[in-house]
């Protein structure tokens, strides 16, 4: 067991195109969100102790290591598997979680010591480790919360445990581990967000791992090489909304009138496809050209949208305060209120931007100024922290 302490952080993610078209089998692209998760791994005083502290849901726990020890004949596997019913009660009876319990900090926990007990499960003994996770992702708002938080554990318990490498960072902010080492982070991470959401479809726990941009079709994640990264305006309108009541709406309408549904769901695979391009294009940088056809794609995708019946007023409102300032706007994910992004160029004046934010928070809005195609889940020196970070990481 590797005796050093750990700084990892994963991204969150968007989708950038292609969000409900893509239950139809046409292209989504996602990015990954620079507004990340953070974690600390290290040994513990008391080699006895287990400890997790999750300060943005308020969960501090601790676990005698010779009880953990006890479940550890449940979860010997060797390669990343999907956690089985019997798995998933022995975790909830010694969590004392009741069955069918959707809460976030009864979730996390379950995650935690399924990921925990298998990657670990093989060593002579289970480590005695503290972890402090904290995030700049809200919960629940389609931003690939849940994901961080599984890539960035995973890549932590593997590097603690030598099943992976500990990279060498040679006196550099940020180090990441190798392709086939990526590969299998993500295969646990998603075991992690099996634990959480039941059937998730790979792609958050993907873009944690990888970051930049992933193409998804049908099941089918493939990452886009070389694509830059983009300034963005991301907004949570705070509105809530079912993910699942708005996909079942649009596959009513769809039923109900698939000559007018089918052809805008096309549409929103071409916007998909020619954003791709456009990124992959751009070698050198993304050109004013390049921005303008961007802007223009994100504008028509959010009519579809609203076609389609995802869009909300609260939606509408937040395009019409960035259209104010010059400024493009569409929603990512489920729609029905909850997040959406504003595309900023380089050369935007931040006068324009303030206002904007101003105008958004005026409306109860919750704003971040950030990019997409972040990269993926990496180990961090604790220099490389942003104060807010080793503040809330130390504190906690």
């Amino acid at each position: 067991m590797a005796g050093k302490e750990l700084y990892v952080s994963a991204p969150g993610k968007v989708i950038l195109h292609g969000e409900h078209a893509v239950v139809h089998g046409k292209v989504a692209l996602a990015v990954g969100l620079n507004l990340r998760t953070f974690l600390r791994l290290k040994p513990s005083r008391d080699k006895n102790t287990m400890k997790i502290n999750l300060p943005n849901i308020g969960a501090k726990l601790s676990w005698n290591i010779s009880d953990l020890q006890t479940l550890v004949p449940s979860f010997q596997e060797c390669e990343p598997v999907s956690p089985s019913p019997e798995q998933l009660d022995i975790l909830k009876t010694f969590a004392g979680v009741s069955s069918g319990t959707k809460d976030t900090e009864s979730l996390a926990i379950l995650a935690f010591l399924y990921l925990y007990l298998s990657i670990c499960g093989q060593l002579r003994r289970l480590p005695s480790l503290e972890i402090v996770v904290w995030s700049q992702l809200p919960t629940g708002a389609g931003l690939g919360s849940s994901a961080a938080y599984s890539v960035s554990l995973v890549a932590a318990l593997l590097t603690a445990s030598e099943k992976i490498s500990y990279p060498a960072q040679d006196n550099i902010e940020t180090a990441r581990w190798t392709q086939n080492e990526l590969t299998l982070v993500n295969g646990w991470a998603f075991q992690g967000e099996k634990v959480i959401h039941g059937n998730p479809s790979g792609v958050d726990n993907a873009v944690g791992t990888w970051g930049g941009a992933l193409r998804y079709q049908a099941g089918q994640i493939t990452p886009i090489e070389r694509v830059p990264m983009l300034q963005i305006l991301l907004t949570n309108t705070r509105v809530p909304r079912s993910t699942k009541t708005l996909v079942a709406g649009v596959k009513d309408k769809l039923l109900k009138y698939p000559n007018i549904m089918e052809p805008v769901l096309s549409s929103i695979n071409a916007i998909s496809e020619e954003c791709q391009r456009v990124l992959q294009a751009a070698v050198d940088g993304l050109s004013k050209e390049h921005y303008s056809v961007l802007e223009e794609l994100i504008d028509i995708n959010q009519h579809h949208l609203n076609v389609i019946g995802v869009g909300h007023p609260s939606l509408d409102r937040l395009c019409q305060v960035t259209a104010s300032h010059g400024l493009h706007s569409k929603l990512t994910g489920a729609g029905g209120g909850g997040c959406a992004i504003t595309l900023l160029q380089p050369d935007i004046q931040p006068t324009v931007v303030d206002a904007a934010k101003q105008q958004l928070s005026d409306c109860g809005y919750q704003c971040w100024e950030t990019s997409i195609g972040a990269p993926g889940v990496s180990l961090q020196s604790s220099s490389s922290l942003p104060e807010e970070v080793t503040r809330s990481l130390n504190t906690a």
